[in-house]
């Protein structure tokens, strides 16, 4: 091939590149536009619990959930869901079109399930599946899920309390089970306390109910995923980190990390 027929080449290929970056833009602008509306609707919805109202500005999960990405028809799973809270949110943001698996080992479905009855009791949520299951039972359809969402929950899988409830929480099994769930390019966000760096994770799980972020990222990335970003929303400068989250002096107020984490697409 003659330079000039290489250069046409080459000129033709950035062409057809640009045209496909030039129409994905307005679609992935169209999608976040969704998103938001979905996120507006799912908020301001009159049919949500007023308790759940009354913790909306403390938790920020709007910003929380604007930055995991969530739109309608998507399919996601609230890892140690609990009561619910952030399942209803995700369930009316994606709509009859997608669905919401919440997930709850054994001793989070027996710690809420008074919270859980109330919830879903009446099949108020229909787009809503509930799964208990121990992390190694925990069966997920490869490639079914556009995201995962772990709220204040990802320390326990280094929690061993003395009654053994969690000695088959496992953290490399749950996310390699997570990792294959998604689909490629599908997104995970983590929000947890902040721990010091360097404690014995097992440790400050349970004294502190805490985690420090490097050893999430680390956890995640040695899982197959990539770092995707962070967001400072929750970042509070006057915890020092020392004090059990429920503490009078502190709860409600804990310096919390947001990371988001992703699956390669290829």
């Amino acid at each position: 091939m003659s330079s000039a027929a290489h250069r046409r080449v080459l000129t033709l290929c950035a062409a057809l590149l640009f045209a496909s970056g030039a129409m994905a833009a307005p679609e992935a602008d169209k999608q976040s536009k969704a998103g938001s509306a979905a996120l507006e609707a799912a908020f301001a919805s009159p049919d949500r619990p007023a308790d759940d109202r009354e913790q909306d500005a403390r938790r920020h999960s709007r910003e929380v959930l604007e930055f995991l990405g969530v739109t309608p028809g998507m399919h996601v799973i609230d890892v140690f869901s609990a009561g619910g809270y952030n399942t209803e949110l995700l369930a009316r943001a994606v709509g009859v079109k997608g669905e919401v698996i919440a997930y709850n080992n054994p001793p989070y479905a027996r710690y809420a399930a008074k919270a859980i009855e109330k919830r879903y009791g009446t099949g108020r949520l229909g787009n809503v599946r509930q799964v208990t299951a121990e992390v190694d039972e925990l069966e997920l359809a490869p490639g079914s899920l556009d995201a995962a969402l772990f709220v204040m929950s990802y320390h326990d899988v280094y929690f061993r309390p003395k009654d053994g409830g969690f000695d088959r929480t496992r953290g490399d099994e749950l996310l390699a089970r997570i990792h294959r769930a998604l689909k490629p390019g599908g997104v995970v966000v983590v929000q947890d306390h902040v721990a010091k760096a360097g404690g014995n994770p097992i440790e400050v799980a349970e004294k502190l109910h805490r985690i420090d972020p490097a050893l999430v990222r680390r956890d995640f990335e040695q899982a197959g995923f990539e770092f995707d970003g962070s967001s400072e929303v929750l970042k509070r400068p006057e915890d020092d980190h020392t004090k059990l989250v429920f503490d009078e002096a502190i709860r409600g107020k804990t310096d919390q990390f947001v990371y988001r984490f992703r699956k390669p697409v290829s």
